[in-house]
């Protein structure tokens, strides 16, 4: 998978790569098993059940990394963050911050334009109980590696959603920036940044999850400053 990783020559070609991707028997098992089964209120639904590609422009300067796709957002709707309450709080964000044209993002048809932004998660399949493996996270890895590779000449900015995410970023950015992680390494925390020379802007911040939101750790409030910083940062 490495190599098909990075012969890719576009993002329309690692797209579809990512797609057709079967190398982590536990994932696959699980996002077609989900595809079958079905949440009851999406029994009449066509669910996406592949591995989720990266969605956004082609030469962003900011990027937001997740953990996966929800078993019943983006492994049904083939879209990272849609279809699920995690992305109804992220859109609605990125909505008041101008980076995307509507607030809602529902189906993989339904007119959602993002504006300097790329969104792509560490692992591109649903994993059970929403908790990859560290083998599966490594071995989804070049997938990520080229994603940031392709996007590298723009991209000023990332956005870690959770400390999967966070802790995803520093093998990726020795990978493509051959930079190392600052000794000792970063700690996470929304609103934390971690600056280095030649690699871009590291912002934190807390998961858009339901069990973050609904409790009140992150709030909109929160999510606001976090994408003022980063369009800041991006000088957009």
């Amino acid at each position: 998978m490495q190599a098909t990783a990075a012969r890719a020559a576009s993002l329309s070609v690692l797209d579809a790569e990512v797609a057709d991707c079967f190398a982590c028997p536990r994932l696959v098992a699980w996002r077609e098993e989900v595809a079958v089964t079905k949440r009851a209120s999406f029994r009449d639904q066509h669910y996406w059940g592949r591995p989720v590609p990266g969605y956004g422009v082609a030469d962003p300067e900011i990027a937001i990394l997740g953990l996966a796709p929800a078993a019943h957002g983006g492994n049904r709707t083939g879209r990272i963050f849609t279809g699920d309450r995690s992305g109804d709080v992220l859109f609605a964000a990125l909505h008041r911050a101008g980076l995307v044209n509507q607030p809602t993002s529902v189906a993989a048809d339904d007119g959602l334009t993002l504006r300097h932004l790329r969104i792509f998660a560490a692992v591109r399949c649903a994993p059970p109980d929403n908790k990859p493996l560290p083998e599966e996270r490594d071995t989804c890895a070049p997938w990520l590696h080229r994603e940031l590779e392709l996007i590298r000449p723009t991209l000023k900015v990332v956005v870690a959603l959770g400390a999967f995410a966070w802790q995803a970023w520093w093998p990726a950015m020795t990978a493509v920036y051959g930079t190392r992680p600052p000794v000792p390494r970063p700690k996470f925390g929304h609103g934390a940044r971690v600056s280095q020379p030649g690699v871009p802007e590291l912002l934190g911040c807390f998961h858009v999850s339901q069990q973050n939101t609904f409790t009140g750790k992150l709030t909109p409030a929160m999510l606001d400053d976090v994408f003022t910083e980063a369009k800041r940062l991006a000088q957009i």
